[in-house]
């Protein structure tokens, strides 16, 4: 089978030759621990994982890259600099303050402080808008009609946009605002709320669809971390009064171009949420963090087969060795025979994960996916 045919097959319950192979990636850290542990096992990785990893036997998916962000963004800004911490304006207009401590590659090895957003009023949201235009010729590529020609045979899944491309509503305004802020601005600013939430789905629907004209996609994937560890950041009644009819209008003009799967990212436990999120016509979920206290099997069980399930391998796992590893996998063994999941670590994997172990995770997790249960 093509990858493509194998993912189709996975996500309508068919069988196949088997499941496909699929990972999201690493910390910067855990590349560099990897390159001492293990260098010629490492060393021909291109470390983009969502891509394809051939050493490791990833299948293979492309991606349209569409530039859903800030145009222009904001100036990047050291504010202030000391031994220990950078006080920094990003790209997206927020000021933080970042320790250096253990920094690889601009990845930090804990959260930064947040200092400032780009919203605190109704009134800052012009300037805002004013960076997402939607459609202007500098979100795609200068040879996209090249590419969507190859794309039209090819033999693996298509993607529109890249990872995280495409935050969604309440990223969106989180980005905007902070987590602390957008809480109090559904009750203290309603019009502003409703008014960022149409003019994301605009957006987003605007801009994908002279690509979406030209050609269909597998799936696209709405990134929201909407959730934390005890439960969603907006309560179910909330999430129903600003965003469900957005999402939902977004979903059917992304079906009604032939995109055939339309998932949704988010951390955290997402539960109360997910009725709302297959009645705007989510079909997978993912990536079903482990440290939520949620799971795959328990996902399906609840929400039946028109919820897609994809993630659910606990990252924290990995850590504990070959025996951990092995129980941890075969608990997906009845999901894997049924279809509709794709098992992958719930997250980028931690540098407290060697090089051994994750090599025993993948060895063990391929042979899940081929069916091959007794090597488990």
């Amino acid at each position: 089978m093509t990858d493509l045919e194998r993912f189709e097959a996975c996500m309508e319950y068919r069988p196949g030759d088997r499941r496909p192979n699929h990972e999201l990636g690493v910390w910067p850290q855990t590349r560099v621990r990897w390159q001492i542990e293990e260098p010629e096992a490492v060393r021909n990785f291109t470390w983009n994982w969502f891509h394809r990893e051939e050493a490791l036997g990833l299948d293979r998916r492309a991606y349209i890259p569409i530039h859903f962000g800030f145009l222009p963004p904001y100036p990047r800004e050291i504010l202030e600099e000391t031994d220990e911490y950078e006080v920094i304006r990003s790209e997206l207009g927020i000021v933080t303050r970042a320790l250096k401590a253990g920094t690889v590659d601009g990845q930090r090895m804990c959260m930064d402080q947040y200092l400032e957003f780009p919203v605190r009023t109704p009134e800052d949201f012009p300037a805002v808008k004013k960076r997402l235009v939607a459609a202007i010729s500098e979100r795609y590529p200068a040879d996209l009609n090249r590419r969507i020609e190859a794309w039209k045979n090819r033999t693996y899944p298509l993607v529109l946009g890249e990872n995280a491309a495409a935050n969604g509503f309440y990223w969106r305004a989180r980005e905007f605002m902070g987590t602390e802020a957008v809480s109090y601005a559904w009750f203290d600013y309603p019009a502003l709320m409703h008014e960022m939430m149409e003019f994301f789905a605009d957006f987003v629907i605007e801009t994908s669809r002279p690509v979406l004209q030209q050609i269909q996609v597998d799936y696209f994937t709405l990134n929201e971390d909407m959730a934390m560890k005890s439960g969603p950041l907006l309560s179910p009644g909330m999430f129903r009064k600003f965003i469900f009819l957005h999402l939902k209008r977004m979903v059917e003009f992304f079906k009604s171009h032939g995109v055939r799967y339309f998932a949704v990212d988010t951390d955290g436990d997402p539960t109360p949420l997910v009725p709302l999120l297959m009645d705007a016509g989510i079909d997978t979920l993912w990536p079903i963090e482990r440290a939520a206290n949620i799971d795959p099997v328990g996902l399906r069980r609840r929400f039946g087969k028109s919820l897609r399930l994809w993630g659910g391998v606990d990252k924290r796992v990995l850590a504990r060795g070959p025996a951990a590893i092995r129980a941890h996998l075969s608990e997906f063994t009845p999901l894997i025979e049924e279809g509709g999941y794709i098992p992958t670590v719930d997250h980028t994997v931690p540098p407290d994960v060697s090089w051994d172990n994750f090599r025993y995770y993948m060895d063990a997790k391929r042979a899940l996916l081929s069916g091959e249960f007794d090597r488990l």
